[in-house]
């Protein structure tokens, strides 16, 4: 006797294709899922790196140090051209002369390939310590061809912990570089003056051959008196705590110390001023004019002179046009 087909069986067996269709159907979506995530990953790393990039600071090549003769330094790695650098003619500044024979004599040298040191001009404050660094670059370019001309690069007194990397930047360059920094000191436990040490001597790279260094301060030794006070009273071995920091001005070659002006002095810078800019008054009213205003001001230097040439000139209606 037959046996009747088992209604299970049969319906097992109906459903086997299906659910074997199902199951093909519902792995082929993940593979699809997988392939349009991977693009989407794709684009967004795409996108990332291009924001990167645009973001990333640009290599200094040739052609931007050529744009121009100055350049201000951004720890992040950019060198940012000044088109047109604030400074005084080379003429004007009086009562340095001294200071201002040494540093364009040192300054040239450097220029023309032979040695030369790095200088710290210190001493009394506006007597024309920044000025003069930014007018020997000046006078030092004239006349010279493009391939030959002086790039001056200011590099702020917070900055000096970056100095390293400025000197890596400069040191495959054809150009001669002065890297400028104005106002230098240190206070506290401020240990950034350990990269400017490095820089100046003592480190295995030492200072690229086409760098020169040029620091202006109030201060001889880069230090408050205070500041040294408190580490000769503080270390285990004093003059070796001293000696640490005041080692830092040593490593300048080159000295130059500016003191407060003479009144006859503070009177020629005003008259050169006013001759140079066309500025008229009688003579006798502009230095008794001229005495006043230093008198209400408390000091004599080359900035107080230049303050009041502005006064006077502001007054009479003169522009100071080639400032």
């Amino acid at each position: 006797m037959a046996k009747k087909p088992n209604k299970t069986a049969a319906k097992a067996a109906s459903r086997r294709p299906a659910k074997a269709a199902k199951t093909t159907a519902t792995k082929r979506p993940p593979d699809a899922l997988t392939d349009g995530h991977a693009a989407r990953i794709a684009e967004a790393l795409e996108a990332i790196a291009a924001q990167l990039s645009a973001n990333a600071p640009a290599a200094n090549s040739a052609d931007s140090l050529n744009s121009a003769d100055a350049f201000v330094w951004h720890p992040d790695g950019r060198l940012s051209p000044v088109p047109k650098v604030s400074r005084v003619e080379i003429g004007l500044l009086k009562g340095i002369d001294r200071m201002r024979d040494i540093l364009i004599e040192n300054t040239e040298r450097f220029a023309n390939g032979l040695p030369a040191n790095n200088a710290l001009l210190w001493g009394a404050r506006g007597m024309g310590k920044s000025s003069l660094v930014k007018a020997a670059h000046a006078s030092i370019n004239v006349g010279r061809k493009p391939a030959d001309r002086l790039k001056l690069i200011e590099i702020h007194r917070e900055d000096i912990e970056s100095l390293p990397a400025l000197m890596d930047l400069l040191r495959s360059s054809s150009f001669c570089f002065i890297v400028f920094c104005d106002d230098l000191s240190f206070d506290g436990n401020d240990a950034s003056y350990k990269s400017l040490k490095a820089v100046l001597e003592g480190g295995i790279e030492g200072r690229p051959e086409n760098v020169i260094l040029y620091a202006t301060s109030n201060r001889r030794h880069l230090l408050s008196r205070e500041m040294i006070e408190n580490e000769r009273s503080t270390a285990i071995n004093p003059g070796e705590a001293v000696e640490e920091k005041v080692s830092l001005s040593d490593r300048f070659g080159l000295w130059l110390g500016f003191h407060r002006c003479s009144q006859d002095e503070y009177l020629a810078m005003v008259k050169g001023y006013c001759s140079h800019f066309g500025i008229k008054l009688a003579e006798e009213e502009l230095e008794r004019e001229a005495l006043e205003w230093s008198t209400t001001r408390g000091s004599r230097s080359g900035r107080v002179a230049w303050q009041f040439t502005q006064e006077l000139a502001g007054r009479l209606g003169v522009r100071l046009a080639g400032k």
